[in-house]
């Protein structure tokens, strides 16, 4: 059966929908047309479940364009089963449109929302119950499979992993340390001092480190090992496919090391598990920041009283330690 699944942002969300319909693939013998934003097509290249990819531009984001667009799609894909695992405004008027079979995935919004007003209890168990790779399955499954079958699955090309690992050859570094400095919402990682004493405490204690993500600021200006903004979606997954460990705040690279299978530390402040995101398996680890009133917001968007975050507040150091002692323990 060929269906086609909807899920237009943002990085880390697309990315965590690779796991699942790779899952549909190896258990219904499903194929997808995939419609999400021109940026993160490059998510699906090489994916065996993934027919098609249609991008939406952004002459598609009116509402006007937008329309237009949904029209098309309802059209082209007539009589097909569409899969949401987006559920927005956008979204909903493409399955209004649909002439199809038309299948949603639990957002638990109401839930999300009451659990960052109250952190009751009963609400956090029923959000920890199912990340979210789990509530995309159950778009079609009557009950969520595990978490570590539903992992995501990115699949960097020969030519792409050769490019990698000639970079890494002529940096002088063999299977690196990755570091993400870098988030959408400040909030969600420390400043930028607080990433060099880590990296300088990695470095000196004979950890080889590279630095990615974009920033419009690197981390360390003129260093060749601090890849900041250089470096594409697709050869980011490279490069992190040969790193021993990504060291992150919650971001969508955080996603992309899971995707090509590379064990990662990551750090949580003012969103948590609860969320649904964490990384599922024994080679990850979360560092959760102690903070009473997190989670504090649905994407670390809201800032912090003070401008201090919850992660700042992390001691460098002994986090440099922690990532130490996890770095032996997944190379062991």
């Amino acid at each position: 059966m060929h269906a086609v699944m909807i899920r237009l942002s943002a990085l880390g969300d697309v990315t965590l929908t690779t796991g699942v319909l790779h899952f549909w693939h190896q258990t219904r013998g499903m194929t997808f047309t995939v419609v999400t934003r021109d940026a993160l097509t490059p998510l699906f290249a090489g994916h065996p479940a993934v027919r098609d990819v249609i991008a939406v531009t952004e002459a598609h984001r009116s509402a006007h364009g937008w329309l237009r667009c949904a029209r098309a799609l309802a059209r082209r894909f007539a009589g097909s089963p569409l899969i949401d695992l987006h559920g927005t405004l956008r979204t909903r008027l493409l399955q209004m449109l649909w002439h199809g079979p038309v299948h949603r995935y639990p957002k638990f919004t109401l839930t999300r929302r009451l659990f960052r007003a109250t952190h009751h209890p009963g609400m956090g168990a029923r959000l920890l119950a199912a990340s979210v790779p789990q509530r995309y399955a159950l778009a079609l499954e009557p009950q969520a499979p595990t978490r570590t079958s539903l992992a995501p699955r990115l699949f960097p090309s020969p030519e792409e992993l050769a490019w990698a690992r000639a970079l890494l050859e002529g940096l002088g570094l063999c299977r690196p340390l990755a570091l993400h400095p870098y988030a959408t919402h400040p909030a969600k990682t420390p400043k930028p001092a607080w990433w060099r004493i880590l990296l300088r405490t990695l470095q000196e204690a004979g950890v080889p480190c590279l630095v990615i993500g974009h920033s419009s600021t690197p981390l360390i200006a003129h260093s060749p090992v601090d890849r900041t903004s250089r470096d594409s979606l697709r050869q980011t997954m490279a490069l992190l496919s040969l790193c021993q460990g990504l060291v992150t705040g919650d971001s969508g690279p955080m996603h992309l090391a899971w995707g090509v299978d590379t064990p990662v530390f990551a750090l949580f402040g003012p969103t948590t598990a609860h969320w649904g995101f964490a990384p599922a398996g024994a080679r990850h680890h979360i560092l959760t920041a102690p903070c009473p009133k997190a989670p504090c917001s649905l994407h670390g968007q809201t800032p912090c009283p003070g401008g201090a975050t919850c992660l700042d507040r992390l001691d460098p150091q002994a986090t440099a330690a922690s990532i130490l002692h996890w770095r032996a323990r997944v190379a062991a």
